[in-house]
């Protein structure tokens, strides 16, 4: 099933709108990055088509099991190891006991930490956390992938890495996923389309498809990069006025 905003609105008590006629349509396996500047409601876009915010105006329509969410933190649980965190989530979606090692193991795998699955939080580095938050997501077993910036806080070099991985397990399992990022080469290296969001009130102004071509071409995708990024400077100037 895929994911469908219509005139999708949000404003928090008397405040300004946040979000207004927001129209976008998410096919079912499309990884679309969201783009926009700091504080033009993408977050709040994610929150509600995860189901923890109620829209103000509009509909919206969403695959009937709802949608797992990956944040900026792993937030994962200290006392737990890596597996255990990923257990929990198979607990929590009621896998028996027996088979949660044996799954929590296959998507350590999955992620490549096959053999950190006894380390506990503090020994592992932040893209090993993020690798260990991602296979959490999956094993919530949801179509639909939510990701709020998961890759922000991490240095460069580790960041291309978990984008390769990222691709690779999307290309894997299938996973719908939007993904929201405010950095434009992130959202070209990984996104079949980008959407960019105005700057308040959010509304969809304008998406690029971004081709096979773009992925294997260094300077096609530097094209698309810096036509995005005037886009968004054109956006963010205009906010500020």
């Amino acid at each position: 099933m895929p994911v469908v905003l219509e005139n999708l609105g949000k404003r928090f008590g008397d405040g300004a709108p946040v979000l207004d006629d927001v129209n976008a349509n998410i096919g079912r396996g499309e990884f679309v990055a969201l783009l926009g500047a700091s504080g033009c409601g993408k977050s709040t876009l994610l929150n509600i088509i995860a189901g923890l915010e109620a829209p103000s105006s509009g509909a919206l329509e969403v695959p009937s099991d709802g949608a797992a969410f990956m944040f900026q933190d792993a937030a994962l649980f200290p006392w737990l190891t890596a597996r255990e965190n990923i257990e929990l989530a198979l607990k929590l979606r009621g896998v028996g006991k027996a088979d949660r090692r044996t799954k929590a193991q296959e998507l350590l795998e999955l992620v490549h930490l096959g053999a950190a699955g006894d380390k506990r939080p503090h020994e592992l580095s932040g893209g090993m956390r993020q690798r260990v938050s991602l296979a959490r997501s999956l094993a919530q077993d949801r179509q639909l992938l939510l990701m709020d910036e998961p890759f922000a806080a991490l240095d460069a070099i580790t960041r291309d890495l978990l984008h390769d991985e990222l691709e690779r397990i999307w290309k894997e399992t299938g996973r719908t996923i939007v993904f929201v990022t405010h950095n434009v080469r992130e959202a070209v290296r990984l996104g079949q389309r980008v959407l960019l969001l105005s700057s308040r009130p959010g509304r969809v102004v304008q998406e690029w498809d971004v081709t096979e071509e773009h992925r294997t071409d260094a300077g096609l995708a530097g094209q698309l990069t810096g036509v995005i990024t005037a886009r968004l400077r054109e956006e963010i100037r205009r906010h500020a006025k």
